[in-house]
């Protein structure tokens, strides 16, 4: 029987506090389809509280009176925290979403870290005043916090995304409401934990665990100046709209059908060792990952057999089992959708070139093989759509030429990689590729430069400077002619 992990209170303003409704969310683990946390449902009565908690701290409090230093000492102290509790807070995320641990380490927990200390020295080198010569006198130009931020995360990277949107808000000096997915509220816990002891504010963080409804009730809260959102085109539509009725900002980083394009020169062994990690990530769960690989007719057997070898030999297992590479998907629900798209792949014609249902002594828990099909058509819905679950098309193509059309051939934009021996040509693709962040001969995410995605991908960027900006208003001050500073 799984221990019980339960918290009976929210985190709100910066103190544990009685929930104001008597709902409560039941977290069940992947592996085992068991209960085995349970925290308060957040009610609307709940985001009132932490909406004017987070108004008083912006429009009154210290934080976004203090200068830069000062709010850099405390958000250091909390990436310092996290890297010393890094590896109880990625047992947590496996726990709660299936993520093989020993991967988890790093994805779920270390590059979370790293986004605290990139968001520090982005801040840093930031401009926040500046003076121009303008058309009809000095201009002093401002970047200033833009407000209260609600901060909504998604269920595969909760930790990797929330410290993306609670680093630099925080920094700027915003206020922030984090809403967790239901899934995984456990980690958020201990994060607010760690808030709590590096000094943030009376006002400055809470935490709502909370479903669609209540979020919705976050996102139209006209107390809200800034919506940050990760998650699906669907829900981040929605978001969108409701946000537009206050005319509330809006960053949306949303979902991907990324391609993987080898060139017909690359080397096979270091193209499969470089994809395939990325392909079936977080258990096929993450929207940078590389689902359509993309590889010429000229040598398709030879990455077919490769890729499939690959797949096949990935280690299925207890996430928090070290030796696992492939745990389960997050929910039924996931697991249900990813069958559901592996039967639709089969009535398209595609080629099942291994994997396809549940493995073998996996049935409790909410396990699917590593899968990947072959004779892919673009058009299918299997390359069309994300399904967010171990299912890989390999795609044949001829030329670069109609290498790069597949590639931007989707209503998404936003990762991709070539692999080439010619590292300019390389570079060529890249640039041609209609798709917000991009990997010559490697795969990565570089929190000091720009993420987010064209088309359904997303609005706005997170990290570097051009996220770090989302987080401010800017302010245009004419002065007298003459004036010099």
């Amino acid at each position: 029987m799984t221990e019980l992990v339960e918290h009976r209170q929210l985190f709100i303003g910066g103190e544990l506090t009685d929930p104001l409704g008597k709902d409560v969310i039941e977290v069940v683990s992947p592996h085992t389809g068991e209960v085995f946390g349970r925290v308060p449902h957040a009610a609307p009565a709940d985001v009132d509280r932490a909406v004017a908690a987070a108004r008083r701290a912006f429009d009154e409090g210290p934080w976004p009176r203090m200068t830069l230093d000062e709010r850099i000492e405390v958000v250091t102290r909390i990436k310092d925290a996290f890297a010393l509790r890094h590896e109880e807070i990625a047992r947590v995320i496996s726990s709660e979403n299936g993520t093989p641990y020993t991967a988890g380490v790093m994805v779920q927990a270390l590059a979370a870290m790293m986004v605290w200390d990139c968001a520090i020295t982005v801040a840093r080198g930031f401009t926040y005043e500046e003076t121009r010569g303008g058309a009809l006198g000095p201009l002093l130009v401002r970047r200033e916090p833009v407000g209260v931020v609600a901060a909504v995360v998604p269920w595969n990277v909760p930790q990797f995304t929330a410290a993306a949107k609670l680093a630099p808000a925080l920094l700027a000096g915003n206020p922030v409401i984090l809403k967790t997915s239901p899934e995984t509220p456990l980690d958020a816990y201990l994060l607010a934990e760690i808030a709590a002891e590096a000094g943030l504010p009376q006002g400055v963080l809470s935490v709502i665990p909370a479903d669609r409804e209540v979020s919705e009730y976050l996102v139209a809260h006209p107390g809200v100046d800034k919506v940050s959102f990760t998650g699906s085109v669907g829900a981040g539509k929605r978001v969108m709209e409701v946000a537009a009725r206050n005319l509330t900002r809006v960053t949306l980083e949303l979902g991907g059908k990324s391609a993987a394009i080898v060139l017909e020169d690359a080397d096979a062994a270091a193209a499969v060792a470089g994809i395939a990690p990325f392909a079936w990530m977080i258990n096929g769960q993450a929207c940078v990952a590389q689902t359509r690989i993309l590889v010429p007719r000229s040598r398709y057997d030879e990455f077919a057999d490769a890729f499939a070898a690959a797949a096949s030999a990935l280690k299925i297992g207890d996430p928090l089992d070290p030796a696992t590479e492939l745990g389960p998907l997050v929910a039924e629900r996931q697991q249900r959708r990813s069958l559901d798209y592996i039967r639709v792949g089969q009535q398209e014609g595609a080629k099942l070139l291994t994997g396809g249902g549940v493995p073998k002594g996996f049935e409790r828990g909410w396990y699917v093989e590593p899968t990947l099909f072959g004779d892919v058509d673009n058009s299918m819905r299997i390359a069309r759509e994300e399904i967010f679950g171990p299912v890989i098309c390999l795609l044949p193509y001829g030329d670069d030429a109609e290498a790069v059309r597949i590639a931007n051939d989707s209503e998404y934009g936003l990762s991709g990689s070539v692999w080439t021996a010619d590292t300019e040509r390389g570079i060529g693709i890249a640039r041609q590729v209609r798709t917000g962040t991009y990997s010559v001969n490697t795969f990565s995410l570089d929190m000091l430069g720009p993420f987010g995605g064209y088309k359904n991908s997303g609005l706005g960027r997170e990290f570097g400077p051009e996220g770090y900006g989302e987080y401010f208003e800017h302010k245009m001050i004419h002065l007298p002619a003459g004036w010099e500073g």
